[in-house]
């Protein structure tokens, strides 16, 4: 078991940014609603994605951004990789601009301030999160989920409290008994196998345009068009994507701009145009918030293979 020593480093947020914003979407998403809080520091454990080694993190409010400590010294891809779980890798001062040009957007914007999309710890965790979650509700996705962190994860103890990482891909590649159907066991041994690979990582989902990461990823193994959208936006941490095929969204939209039930797919993807380089961040928004507290699920937007 690791206990904490800290190891201490602070990231400064180029642009608008609440961490206190962050702190409530934790505890409102069902996906991070278990993790203790105390409405002051977010901490989890997971396994990184540099060395697939399981740390504990702790991120606190700091002057212009956060501050972390961490259980075991952070070299470069540690701290990026916190950087990225919390949209702090990118530069967000033109975001507020797009707000400025579309009123609808800048309703939001102004609902939650400095409000960044909050990453999963990696992509390969928010794919088995993109399986688990398929035909379930976020809740009983999120107690299955844990099930297995706490069988097959490293147990973390960080301030005082011990957390369960959930596993690397290595320990799952071969592995079986995580209390799902059949189906969804062979599919996250398949995406352990893609994330050894290195096809279900950042820096590959990062290095490639977003359309085509898009397209490997709804070929791996039960990955359909939302649940592909969802590791890249919000596992990989791509700024600017838009799933052009994802009906949920589609309909949050639809809602908010006022669009008629039979617009096109076209239709929605010119509206997001306007919200280059930032296409991700504005889909979150809309998910985040009013328009977007809907369930997320793949639902039948899953694939069976």
């Amino acid at each position: 078991m690791a206990r904490m020593t800290r190891h201490g480093f602070t990231i400064t947020a180029d642009g608008p940014f609440d961490f206190g914003a962050t702190l409530r979407f934790v505890e409102d998403w069902p996906a991070t609603s278990a993790l203790p809080s105390d409405g002051r520091a977010l901490r989890f454990a997971y396994n990184a994605e540099s060395d697939w080694l399981p740390i504990g993190v702790t991120v606190t409010a700091a002057p212009g951004g956060v501050a972390v400590a961490t259980t075991r010294a952070a070299g470069p891809g540690i701290r990026g990789e916190v950087a990225r779980i919390l949209s702090l890798d990118v530069d967000g001062t033109g975001f507020a601009a797009l707000g400025e040009a579309d009123p609808v957007l800048g309703d939001l914007q102004r609902r939650s301030p400095g409000l960044r999309p909050l990453c999963f710890w990696s992509p390969w965790e928010a794919a088995c999160w993109a399986v688990i979650v398929q035909r379930s509700s976020m809740l009983v996705a999120s107690r299955i989920k844990q099930r297995i962190a706490e069988r097959f994860g490293a147990r973390v103890t960080v301030d005082g409290r011990v957390y369960h990482a959930f596993p690397p891909p290595v320990s799952l590649v071969d592995a079986g008994g995580f209390g799902l159907p059949a189906q969804k066991e062979e599919w996250l041994r398949g995406l352990a196998g893609a994330a050894l690979d290195g096809v279900l990582t950042t820096e590959h989902l990062r290095a490639v345009p977003p359309e085509e990461a898009l397209a490997e990823l709804r070929a791996l193994p039960g990955v359909g068009p939302f649940s592909a959208g969802l590791i890249l936006i919000r596992g990989a941490g791509a700024p600017d994507a838009f799933p052009g095929d994802e009906p949920r969204l589609f309909a949050i939209l639809r809602e908010a701009y006022g669009l008629p039930e039979d617009a096109p797919a076209g239709a929605y993807r010119k509206l997001a145009e306007a919200w280059r380089p930032y296409r991700s961040w504005a889909s979150f928004l809309f998910r985040a918030t009013t328009y977007g507290a809907a369930d997320e699920r793949d639902g039948a937007g899953g694939r069976s293979r």
